[in-house]
């Protein structure tokens, strides 16, 4: 079995005194994808700020390849290789996507020499980029937007994407067009993903494992073949 190389265990975590997570524990392996669902409220994207440093928990541990970090922020989660893809896409509306690219690779420390490579790489990719490379983000559609948010993540080489609703917006064969070159990294590469999602038959379509929120709870793991029934996955919602 892949060693584990992000863990959450007993995470506790909240907003002003609400709590948001209670006792949530979770393991990503390496080369796997693993799809977390559940209802809107439920806690996910909490978790996965908690999980990228974007909010500290009020209890519990969180461990990348079996350690935790002595700073757990989004720079040093950067160093040690995972990227972040958040909801809504958070790309500069003002900036065109090469300067979103640059800035990018900026922040990760790449050597500007290695700016052209990086960026040819991730056209590979995602090569639709390509049509729009110049032009300024507030510029493109949502699907083009998100196209970038995930590129920029890429850039990085990350050994581990975790990705925050990715299909909010899209209409699906565009979220299939998204998915599959993910899917060839993680078997090119070995990366692991972390998806949340809720068009859970794509999701499902290319995750290992899947687990299920709901209240602040993990209620269910399993695989997706588990769940192929619907009305047992919406008992669980």
């Amino acid at each position: 079995m892949s060693a584990m190389v992000l863990e959450a265990e007993g995470l506790t975590a909240g907003y002003g005194g609400h709590a948001v997570l209670e006792d949530v524990s979770l393991g990503l392996r390496q080369g796997e994808t693993l799809c977390l669902i559940g209802h809107n409220g439920a806690g996910k994207s909490t978790l996965m700020r908690c999980l990228y440093g974007l909010h500290r928990p009020s209890g519990g541990r969180i461990r990348v390849r079996g350690e935790a970090l002595p700073r757990h922020l989004p720079s040093a989660l950067a160093a040690a290789g995972i990227a972040f893809v958040p909801e809504g896409r958070g790309v500069f509306m003002d900036l065109t996507v090469e300067e979103i690219f640059g800035l990018a690779l900026w922040s990760a420390g790449v050597p500007r020499a290695g700016y052209a490579e990086r960026i040819e790489e991730v056209l590979e990719i995602l090569p639709r980029i390509r049509d729009f490379r110049t032009r300024r983000a507030g510029t493109l559609s949502g699907g083009q937007q998100q196209m970038v948010s995930i590129a920029r993540a890429l850039l990085t080489r990350p050994q581990v994407l975790l990705l925050d609703e990715p299909s909010i917006g899209l209409a699906p064969k565009l979220f299939q067009d998204l998915l599959a070159p993910i899917a060839a990294l993680r078997q090119s590469r070995g990366m692991a993903i972390l998806l949340v999602e809720q068009n859970v038959h794509e999701a499902f379509a290319i995750s290992d494992r899947v687990v299920v929120m709901k209240s602040g709870r993990m209620i269910f793991e399993g695989q997706p073949s588990d769940l192929s029934d619907h009305a047992r996955l919406m008992e669980l919602f």
